[in-house]
């Protein structure tokens, strides 16, 4: 038995639980996505392109990756 590194709780199996392993890199790609949306789509070069709905998402999405900075 072994302790998981990220729920910290018991594993039967010896090593992480799956959905634990899953759950992580699930969150490390939304951070990822988060943090090069504007480059994907762009933004930076024609930002008149976008809907209204995009563009509030997109300064959503900066303004809370700026607070976790």
């Amino acid at each position: 038995m072994k302790i998981c590194s990220v729920c910290h709780k018991i594993s039967g199996s010896g090593q992480d639980h799956l959905d634990c392993i899953q759950k992580r890199r699930v969150e490390l790609e939304d951070d990822d996505f988060k943090s090069k949306i504007t480059e994907k789509l762009e933004l930076s070069k024609n930002p008149q392109d976008l809907g209204v709905e995009v563009k509030a998402i997109l300064e959503h999405l900066a303004r809370e990756k700026d607070s976790k900075d």
